[in-house]
């Protein structure tokens, strides 16, 4: 057989697989997806701000929302971006960082990492969550296995929720698996049911003169998928937000808003932030493969 040949066989097998591991992945995601609660499910209420930017406990403790998580996965600079999230040889960088949003600093009052030499799952498109969410889920386990006072009582997710084709993003999955209220973040827009970035644009352009800050994001099937905001004055990217697990669109609007210094909100923004930090300054040789 000639090289095109054998090329022909081996692409031929490589999808097979591919669909193969596709379908399972579909069914895990509808079993997960019927404990999936998208409106408000937890035992906290939101700090109250003030007019000096302060923030107002009001609330007997434990009651308040106090400790907010943040997680992502970062890529080795050696590959870039795309190209090291879809190679299973890519060193990659798990963080999970928790601020304490009741100060006005928004203080990080931990922090952890999981680094990986290798990646045993490979990734396929709107399937992220089975490549990162074993990694995300480490890192909480390991916090609650020791009793750890700031566990977080939200998480905020760098990735989406329901604006996702199948509407069970990471933030959904992970959500679920941990049984810990998420929020989705996504930093580009998934273009699904008549959903487009240039038109998400242009409706936030025409709420300019109204003073309203997100657009609420409705397919052309009337299904809210989740919002699009800008986070901060001038910003003309907007970020995503969806829902994950047990926390309401309108409940995760008002939360980003609170939490937010730059465009992307500040548990994510840390996150990404230390997991780059901790990437390079660690060798990948001192890693981990996850199985």
């Amino acid at each position: 057989m000639d090289d095109h040949g054998l090329r022909h066989g081996r692409d031929q097998g490589e999808s097979s697989s591919s669909i193969e591991i596709q379908n399972q992945w579909r069914e895990i995601q509808d079993l997960l997806k019927e404990r999936l609660i998208t409106q408000d499910d937890f035992p906290w209420k939101l700090p109250i701000p003030s007019s000096s930017g302060n923030v107002v406990v009001e609330e007997e403790e434990g009651t308040l929302l106090k400790y907010v998580g943040g997680v992502d996965v970062s890529y080795s600079k050696e590959l870039d971006s795309a190209a090291a999230a879809a190679s299973t040889a890519a060193c990659g960088c798990g963080s999970l960082v928790v601020l304490d949003v009741t100060t006005p600093t928004l203080q990080v009052v931990y922090q952890d990492f999981f680094l990986l030499t290798n990646f045993d799952v490979p990734y396929i498109p709107s399937f992220l969550a089975f490549r990162e969410a074993p990694i995300l889920l480490q890192l909480l386990q390991k916090m609650k296995n020791t009793d750890n006072p700031f566990y977080p009582q939200l998480l905020l997710v760098d990735g989406n929720g329901l604006l996702h084709p199948r509407g069970f993003g990471l933030a959904c999955h992970l959500g679920v698996l941990a049984n810990i209220p998420t929020i989705g973040i996504g930093k580009n827009l998934h273009h699904i049911d008549g959903l487009t970035q240039s038109g998400v644009r242009q409706l936030l352009q025409a709420k300019d003169n109204s003073g309203e800050d997100f657009i609420t994001l409705t397919g052309s099937s009337g299904c809210v998928w989740g919002a699009a905001m800008r986070s901060t004055k001038g910003s003309c990217k907007p970020i995503y937000i969806s829902v994950g697990h047990r926390v309401s669109l309108n409940t995760a609007i008002k939360i980003v808003k609170m939490i937010c210094k730059y465009r992307v909100p500040e548990p994510i923004r840390q996150a990404d932030i230390r997991s780059r930090d901790y990437l390079q300054k660690n060798s990948c040789g001192n890693g981990r493969t996850l199985q």
